[in-house]
């Protein structure tokens, strides 16, 4: 089995923090077993009344300095070890990240947006616990139990091999008894974990339906009843492990009464003093605890490997497309001027009847282009083929000649895309606006605010560009959202924009401004206009109309006017408000 690429490179890459952060928690163990240690001499030293307090003088002091030794030593350790653990998370969510992204057009075909939020909180964050509560912990107690046994044998190998045997119960037995009992229970906690990701996510994104139909309060009984079902599963998972830990406490109290036993027949024996008595007990007692939480971390694998699979699994599965494509370097393409082709473009998602069949297309530059058409005819479709999502059944879709699959990694530099309704994210305006080129300026994201005339609204806000937005784009109206939106393209600055009927669900009066300033903004730019209904497109300067996969017109809004009576009839029960 090959060697994570998600655990090994992270090791290597802080491999000097590493050996720091063992080093403090062997530290911390060390300054806790010297501090009951010492503590448990000083008890039984005073207890005899001793004539001087010279005679106790340096107990005292060594508990004072252990005690601060180890709270300095654990506020160390966990200082650097979560310094540690957030540099390797940073960097695992950048590369999924860059995983995803160039399939971004794809996210609601190939990852729902719940299987994303699972990536990201069950499968990153599982990686977070591998190393802060399984990692660095069990490497401790290890190097731990090694020098207990040892540090016992140079009194009595007999004892130090009873004890070998006791602590192999803790850290070698359970663990292992542990993990047959979680591993199939924690696949399926996982699995209704993202059930309901799922869930939850794609009711946020319709609540509007939810809400229209009346159905709200049946999908919140129908989630409640399956986090009962997983909230059962949690609770006999936890009373394993509550049975376990208590069986872990038995035999600690079975140590702590063989060390009772053991320094007792010292004391007889005359090898140690009676005060060391509570010493040793008090020090075992105390490095014990450190043995517990092995178990749980231990049953905690099978999560662990599942999540790193998940992760795996997608990266090879991006990995192999680009491969398979040769997109994998990037190739020099002249941004200024591109034209965009498809040549008897055939496309199906399945063997049945194509999607798209034998679409000849061509978009030089600076022109705009309309795409008509019903709900299902392929608009949609078209524009993932053309941006290098899809992979036509047949024919080609080039950029400047260069297949758009080769192009995939640097296709946001040459197309960028209008959607239906704009995601906006919890920050504030200025940065929204920015995402569409993260270097601009504040007066650059200014100045396309003015372009899209959503400055002055910005302003007579308290906060200007500072409001906080919420990721739903409350106290924003639809046409406000799609401003924010354009402002977004016109920093990115591509060639090719796409607009995916950027007014659905806009009054006409708001459709017909927001069209104007789009045209208005968008000058100079190639334009690929898909939408269900023909307000604006005389703006164009070609129309086509597409039915069941075939283009049945294709010309000038003037042309169809005069030669399509179809095309004339549906202009003039579509435009209520001329533009």
């Amino acid at each position: 089995m090959r060697q994570s690429s998600w655990i090994g490179p992270y090791i290597k890459q802080n491999r000097t923090l590493f050996l720091w952060v063992i080093l403090l928690g062997l530290l911390t163990v060390f300054s806790t077993g010297a501090l009951m240690f010492t503590s448990g001499y000083l008890i039984s030293t005073a207890a005899t009344i001793p004539e001087t307090i010279l005679l106790i003088y340096v107990p005292i002091v060594g508990v004072r300095a252990f005690g601060i030794m180890r709270a300095v030593s654990r506020y160390i350790e966990r200082l650097a070890s979560h310094s540690l653990v957030l540099r390797i998370l940073a960097k695992m969510r950048v590369r999924l990240y860059r995983i995803i992204e160039p399939q971004a057009l794809l996210m609601r075909s190939r990852y729902r947006t719940g299987d994303i939020l699972g990536l990201l909180s069950d499968d990153i964050e599982h990686l977070q616990n591998y190393y802060l509560t399984t990692l660095l912990p069990n490497i401790v107690a290890m190097v731990l139990y090694g020098g207990i046994v040892i540090s016992l044998g140079v009194f009595s190998i007999p004892f130090a091999i009873l004890f070998f045997a006791y602590i192999a119960l803790l850290v070698l037995v359970m663990p292992w008894v542990s993990l047959l009992y979680a591993r199939g229970k924690n696949a399926y906690m996982k699995q209704e974990r993202n059930k309901l990701y799922q869930k939850f996510t794609d009711a946020v994104f319709g609540i509007s339906d939810w809400m229209f139909s009346g159905r709200e309060k049946s999908f919140i009984a129908d989630y409640e009843a399956d986090e009962k079902l997983l909230l059962a599963a949690e609770t006999k998972q936890a009373r394993f492990a509550t049975l376990r830990d208590f069986i872990g406490q038995l035999i600690i109290g079975v140590m702590v009464l063989s060390m009772v036993y053991w320094t007792n027949e010292q004391v007889v024996d005359g090898v140690f003093e009676p005060t060391f008595i509570a010493a040793f007990v008090l020090a075992i007692l105390a490095l014990s605890e450190s043995f517990i939480p092995v178990s749980n971390a231990v049953s905690d694998g099978s999560l662990y490997k599942d999540s790193i699979a998940r992760l795996e699994e997608i990266e090879d599965a991006e990995l192999l497309t680009w491969e398979e494509e040769g997109a994998l370097e990037k190739i020099a393409i002249d941004t200024e001027n591109v034209t965009l082709r498809t040549e008897k473009l055939t496309f199906g998602y399945t063997d049945a009847k194509p999607v798209l069949r034998d679409l000849d297309f061509e978009l030089k530059q600076g022109e705009k282009v309309a795409i008509l058409g019903r709900s299902g005819t392929g608009k949609s479709t078209f524009l993932k083929v053309v941006q290098g999502a899809l992979a036509p059944t047949s024919g080609s879709v080039t950029l400047n000649g260069d297949d758009v699959a080769k192009l995939r990694p640097q296709i946001s530099e040459m197309i960028s895309m209008l959607n239906q309704k704009a995601h906006l994210f919890n920050t504030t305006v200025l940065n929204n606006i920015r995402m569409g080129n993260q270097d601009a300026t504040d007066e650059e994201v200014a100045e396309v605010a003015k372009q899209v005339k959503l400055h002055d609204f910005i302003m007579s806000m308290p906060d200007g560009y500072h409001t906080q937005m919420t990721e739903m784009g409350a106290r924003f109206s639809g046409g406000e959202r799609q401003r924010i939106a354009l402002a977004r393209i016109l920093l990115q600055d591509t060639p090719i924009v796409v607009l995916d009927e950027p007014t659905v669900g806009l009054d006409p009066i708001t459709e017909k401004e927001l069209l104007g300033t789009i045209f208005e903004t968008l000058q100079g730019k190639s334009l690929v206009w898909v939408t269900h209904h023909l307000v604006g497109v005389e703006k164009m300067d070609r129309v086509l109309f597409l039915e069941n996969g075939d283009v049945i017109m294709d010309g000038t809004h003037q042309e169809l006017l005069a030669n399509e009576e179809r095309y004339r009839h549906l202009y003039e029960l579509d435009r209520p408000i001329r533009i």
